[in-house]
């Protein structure tokens, strides 16, 4: 009953305000959604509405800069490159379109949960132009945008501002940078609105860890250590079928617009899989909202946890010999490319954020922890997995049992 104003203030908080803070974390407050090292580079525009400029959320304060009227008209989604470290190099352009696609389902989820319809329009050949119009004053180190258009707001108003391009230095004092940012601009869709339909799956069993969504929501987690170590914790305990059964029907929701929807579709979820009750331990399809297994092998979890990047350390954790579930999105990327050009690499990359927010949101409800990595050895990993030569892997999610910590939760919600 509250006007639609004040329901896109409650989906925003919902979607992006923060959940908690773990004082022995050695990282940033904990959101909804994953983000690599908790750096959330992808931040949310709203439209100010009658020639007003466009104003930031600002999760920490649950408000937008700028005035305090309500939101109006349109959200924008766009990632800042340079939020992520130097180091990472040409993956910073990964991260940021990984995020994308986690931000863009828990937005979905807001907006759903509080009844505000709404489209997406992905960036068009001309997207570049909405950049400066935020207000920015480095918009050429910004993603091209995302807009979610609410119904009544109209099309977002452009910039008239000239296309924002690399400075001129960039491409001797950080190649790798002007290098991204140049195939992100190359990275166009069909600029037609999509609507934004659901991001939940149908036919989802009650849940007795998380019996709403605001405690889902806070629930959420990847694998908490103690005494600010890194990595994650977990411990091996059999698991209800119902979490393998609840993580395939949540990857079997596409994202929104015909370009992600269609790169959602040529991902293959292969999951490796122990102490699930009722089904054999070994490698998993997870397609068309169930499991298949495809080879029975108990010895796969141990094998994996032998191509992790971040193994046992005195410093750092890892659970993935010990967890029921770990889960990896492959594409076949010349395929992919050939089906959609130059789009493919972006849209790929946003629909497996898609799909890892679901298995997130999947193991809080099933009382588990869900950690998103892309920290596997590639060909050895394909080996494991029974993946062809061809086939990429985009990004992998660990399912794992949490253990208790005795840290502290402190609530940040309200």
């Amino acid at each position: 009953a509250e006007p639609v104003g004040d329901r896109l203030g409650r989906a925003l908080v919902t979607a992006f305000g923060p959940q908690r803070r773990e004082p022995e974390n050695p990282y940033n407050d904990h959101r909804p959604y994953a983000s690599p090292r908790c750096l959330f580079p992808v931040h949310a525009f709203v439209d100010g509405g009658a020639g007003m400029p466009w104003r930031l959320l600002e999760p920490d304060r649950h408000a937008l800069t700028g005035t305090r009227e309500a939101p109006a008209g349109n959200i924008v989604l766009t990632g800042r490159y340079t939020s992520v470290p130097p180091a990472y190099q040409w993956f910073r352009g990964s991260l940021i379109a990984i995020e994308l696609g986690f931000v863009l389902r828990a937005l979905s989820l807001g907006l759903e949960l509080f009844d505000v319809p709404a489209r997406l329009r992905l960036p068009g050949p001309d997207a570049h132009a909405l950049l400066p119009a935020l207000g920015l004053d480095d918009a050429w180190a910004w993603s091209l945008p995302f807009v979610v258009e609410l119904d009544g707001g109209g099309a977002p108003p452009g910039g008239t501002a000239p296309a924002p391009g690399p400075p001129a230095h960039l491409a001797r004092t950080d190649p790798a940078l002007d290098a991204l940012i140049r195939v992100n601009r190359e990275q166009t869709y069909d600029p037609a609105p999509a609507p934004l339909t659901t991001a939940v799956p149908a036919g989802l069993s009650p849940s007795a860890t998380a019996p709403d969504w605001a405690e889902l929501l806070w629930r959420r987690h990847s694998g908490r250590m103690p005494r600010a170590l890194h990595g994650m914790s977990g411990r091996r305990a059999d698991v209800p079928a119902e979490a393998l059964d609840s993580a395939a029907r949540w990857l079997s929701v596409p994202p929104p617009g015909t370009e992600l929807a269609a790169a959602f579709a040529m991902l293959t979820a292969t999951a490796v899989v122990q102490g699930v009750v009722g089904r054999t331990d070994g490698v998993h399809r997870l397609r068309d909202g169930a499991a298949h297994l495809l080879r029975a092998d108990p010895t796969a979890p141990e094998r994996l946890e032998e191509q992790y990047g971040y193994g046992v350390s005195p410093v750092n954790g890892c659970g993935i010999r010990h967890a029921p579930l770990t889960v990896f999105l492959s594409v076949r990327t010349r395929e992919l490319c050939a089906r959609l050009g130059t789009a493919g690499w972006g849209a790929v990359q946003h629909a497996a954020g898609w799909a890892a927010h679901g298995l997130c949101l999947s193991a809080a409800a099933s009382g588990l922890f869900a950690r998103p990595v892309r920290a596997f050895k590639e060909i050895p990993t394909q080996r494991v997995l029974g993946l062809a030569p061809d086939e990429m892997i985009v990004l992998s999610v660990v399912v794992g049992v949490p253990q208790d910590t005795g840290g502290a939760l402190l609530d940040l919600r309200l």
